[in-house]
């Protein structure tokens, strides 16, 4: 981070203490993951959060530690959470940092109780420059063009934390020894085509038509084409499964359907900040009608269809939904 901060013309070093901040909250939440078991942290508080979804102690745990690690650093005016109903202002005058910071505290909190791997998924927009004083929720409302970074931490079997700044994505995995991230996974490019799907197949009868077409063709054996039929790997966390594939070559989708008309992800937590790493590392991300990232959000807990992933699988999605192939 260092070694890019002096790329950066003018650049004082404030950028670089909030990706240190982000890191310091993600080593607490790591520490806590792992003694779960052991302190009761498993379950849930008994408390409905804004997604109408029951909040497990870690997802407010989570949330509790990332807020307090943004607000002590001082480089953030604005916090958007998925576990806050509102956007939660850190300076409540003229402000004094550069940055707005939307985060999924604790992706994939279903599996906390059964120790699959969950994540934290993060997403990085500056103030804009002629902003004079009190930074509003209108400020964190801004299309996914214009993140200046975004990033996730998976909590598996080993921490890993991938980032990009719009130069490429780079992955830094926890070392415990030392309790440092270090650099294990340099400019990391996805496949142009894998062999995983990720997708509940659960919701079949609630697609598309052209979907379903698509997960058919996906399952047949083909003489020519020896990568069919593929392989479906659904975790049910958003960020296991997309680094998964992110790694391996393959694509995530989470459409909409009869129950969740506009899909299940949400475009500032979730989706935005996976569609400019994807797109950094060379694969491709969409709504179903158009590039997540030229969305522009209504609202903060706005959601979206997600088909992500190499991009001539998510290539082969948009053609099959759109109607121009059918087999």
């Amino acid at each position: 981070m260092i070694e890019r901060e002096q790329d950066a013309p003018g650049s004082k070093g404030q950028f670089s203490r909030l990706l240190r901040d982000i890191a310091v909250a993600a080593k607490i939440v790591d520490r806590d993951v792992r003694k779960a078991g052991l302190v009761d942290l498993f379950g849930e508080t008994g408390e409905i959060n804004v997604q109408d979804e029951e909040q497990k102690k870690l997802d407010l745990l989570a949330h509790e530690e990332f807020v307090r690690a943004l607000r002590r650093g001082g480089e953030v005016c604005l916090i958007g959470s998925e576990e806050h109903a509102e956007a939660i202002p850190l300076l409540f005058d003229d402000c004094q940092g550069k940055y707005v910071v939307l985060f999924d505290p604790l992706d994939g909190s279903s599996n906390i109780d059964v120790n699959v791997s969950i994540g934290t998924i993060f997403s990085i927009y500056r103030v804009p420059d002629d902003h004079v004083g009190r930074v509003t929720m209108e400020s964190a409302l801004q299309c996914g063009r214009k993140q200046v970074a975004a990033g996730y931490v998976v909590y598996g079997s080993s921490t890993i934390l991938v980032y990009t700044t719009g130069n490429g994505v780079n992955g830094f995995t926890l070392d415990p020894s030392i309790g440092e991230f270090l650099l294990s996974h340099a400019n990391i490019r996805t496949p142009n085509r894998g062999r995983i799907y990720s997708i509940n197949e659960g919701n079949y009868n609630s697609w598309d038509d052209g979907l379903k077409r698509y997960i058919k063709w996906m399952q047949q054996e083909d003489p020519d084409d020896p990568d069919r039929p593929y392989t479906t790997r659904y975790i049910g966390s958003f960020v296991a499964d997309f680094h998964r594939n992110l790694m391996k070559g393959g694509v995530y989708i989470y459409p909409s359907n009869t129950r969740d008309p506009n899909g299940k992800l949400r475009l500032m937590y979730e989706a935005n900040p996976m569609a400019f790493i994807v797109e950094q590392a060379g694969g491709r991300a969409e709504t179903g009608s158009g590039p997540i990232l030229d969305v522009e959000p209504q609202a903060l807990h706005d959601r979206t269809p997600v088909y992500i992933g190499s991009p001539s699988m998510v290539e082969d999605a948009i053609a099959f939904l759109s109607g121009e192939r059918t087999a």
